[in-house]
Order: C-alpha cells, then sequence, then structure tokens
C-alpha cells in the first residue's frame, strides 16, 4: 500500500499506544517526507513548481501518461499534472487518462499565476534567434509576442524540456522557467512574454484515493447520454439546479467511440460524500450511460 495512503490509519494506531515516545506531528513529518510525488517535468517545469508546494520527494517523468502510469502502479505515491489554463483551456491529455484510461482520483487542486520568458543561451540577443522551442500550450499563451518576432516556433514535450534542448544551440530560444534558466544555466532574454496578465493554470494531484471531506469541496464527474436528443444534457444539469448546487465547470469531449458522440466533464461544489450531492449522482446514474466520478477534494481560490 501506497506511504500517502496508510498515513492516517498510522496516526490512529500510535494515538491508541501506551507510552508513546514519538509526538504525532513529528510522525506525520517523518511520514510527509517520505511520499513520493510525480510530476510532469523535467526539472524547472510549472508542474514542479506546483509540485513543490507539497511535502515529499519529487520524481520527474517526461510525459503526462508517465506520471499516471506511476501512480497506478505505485512507483509514486501521488503524481502532479496540468488540466487547465485560463488562456488556452482544458489539458486534453489529462481528462482522457482521468476518463478513459485509469482508475485514478483527482484528490487536491493546485492553481499558480504562470509567467512565461524567454530563454536563450549566453551571449545571444533576441534579433539573432531563428528558432523558439516551448510546449504547444505555452506558445498558444505567448501568440502575440511570437508574432511581433517573425521566428519559427518547434513544440517541446514540455517547457523545462525546451529550456534542455536548447543548451549549446547558439541561434535557439526556449519559453520556460526563471527556473529552467538557473537549472540549465541558460539568460532570460525577456520576461513575462505571455499574452495575457491573468494567467493562471489548475493542476490536480491524482491518487488511488480521493480527499476526505473538509466542507470547502468540489467534485468532478464525468459522463455520457444513452441517445442524442434534445433537451438530455438539460434534464441532467437541471438536477443540480433544482437543488441549488453550483457547476463550476461544465466542457464536452469527444468520446472516442464515433463522430458526434460525446462525454461531459462537470465539475460541481460540494463532496461525493455530502447527502445532497450523494442523492443527485445516484439521480442521474439511471439516467445516463456512463457516470464516473473522478473525485471530491479541497476547493482551492485563485488568486
Amino acid at each position: 500500500m501506497a506511504v500517502y495512503t496508510k498515513f492516517f490509519f498510522i496516526i490512529k494506531i500510535v494515538n491508541n499506544m501506551n507510552n508513546n515516545k514519538l509526538k504525532i506531528d513529528e510522525l506525520e513529518e517523518n511520514i510527509l517526507s517520505s511520499v513520493k510525488i510525480g510530476f510532469f517535468g523535467p526539472s524547472g517545469s510549472f508542474t514542479e513548481e506546483a509540485a513543490l508546494t507539497l511535502e515529499g520527494e519529487l520524481v520527474a517523468f517526461y510525459t503526462i501518461p508517465e506520471v499516471f502510469d506511476a501512480v497506478s502502479q505505485d512507483k509514486v505515491d501521488i503524481g502532479v499534472v496540468p488540466i487547465e489554463n485560463s488562456i488556452e483551456g482544458s489539458v486534453g491529455i489529462t481528462l482522457d487518462l482521468l476518463a478513459h484510461d485509469y482508475d485514478l482520483k483527482i484528490k487536491n487542486e493546485i492553481i499558480l499565476p504562470i509567467s512565461h520568458n524567454l530563454l536563450v543561451n549566453h551571449n545571444m540577443i533576441v534579433d539573432n534567434i531563428k528558432i523558439i522551442y516551448s510546449h504547444p500550450q505555452a506558445l498558444s499563451q505567448c501568440r502575440k509576442f511570437i508574432e511581433g518576432l517573425d521566428i519559427v516556433t518547434q513544440s517541446a514535450p514540455s517547457t523545462s524540456a525546451a529550456a534542455e534542448l536548447i543548451v549549446g544551440k547558439k541561434y535557439a530560444a526556449a519559453i520556460s522557467t526563471v527556473r529552467a534558466a538557473q537549472i540549465y544555466g541558460l539568460d532570460i532574454a525577456v520576461s513575462n512574454i505571455q499574452d495575457y496578465k491573468n494567467n493562471l493554470t489548475r493542476f490536480v494531484v491524482v491518487s488511488k484515493q480521493d480527499h476526505r471531506r473538509t466542507n470547502n469541496d468540489k467534485t468532478s464527474i464525468v459522463f455520457s447520454l444513452p441517445e442524442d436528443r434534445a433537451g438530455g444534457l438539460y434534464e441532467i444539469l437541471g438536477e443540480f439546479a433544482e437543488k441549488n448546487v453550483n457547476l463550476t465547470k461544465i466542457e464536452s469531449r469527444p468520446s472516442k467511440e464515433k463522430l458526434g458522440r460525446y462525454i461531459f466533464f462537470v465539475d460541481l461544489e460540494g463532496h461525493r460524500e455530502d447527502l445532497r450531492i450523494r442523492n443527485i449522482l445516484n439521480v442521474i446514474k439511471s439516467e445516463v450511460r456512463y457516470i464516473k466520478i473522478i473525485g471530491s477534494y479541497p476547493k482551492e481560490r485563485p488568486d
């Protein structure tokens, strides 16, 4: 069993022990420090910044599916991956993996402000740059800046991978993080090059279990309708409106089955164990073709 999921069970045992010499807070610190956290890397990525807000040993993976696979196979206790950006929208691969490929849950969410920087090798000026590397999301978030330079772009697996890629390439630049510049010995030619100042990315912590109730929760679900007919989606969403449950996100994605068939991702306020939410979900189960609770977790407020 993963270290992370055993924590509260161990605490309960220790609380019941007589002549216990190890304080509970010390035990908590020891256990959390041994938690392995997989993240979408390599080192220097925005996802690493999100993972650094957690307690534990960080383990980098080069793709989002690799993070999911590591959690599923208990190579790490939890994983951190991006799921949504305020400018470019959802990260499709993360949604697809949660819906179709892995029985993992969202345990937490982390919202970070994103500041993009143009990184270059030492003694290189922007006017001499011929190609810019970065993750497709980062390239899109800096579209206006790139168009102003009239430079060729090339996608990379991540922003930090882009920084690593240009080391020693004289006429190449990367859109990446300040930390990546420090790690790979690059200069920051231009800072804050994103098109919009209010650039936030939402990351999720995936685990084999979601979070216990905190009374400040949200729940993510995905479902598909039994048939394509007028009012079908309206009837499902109406169950939430009738019980005064706020929906914070609604999004459709292809079902992977055939053209024109979709699945729907919904984030709602409340925990799956709340009586009101549990009753709504029980009603919906009888009205949809497929439903999956992706997880209940504490709600984080954007800065």
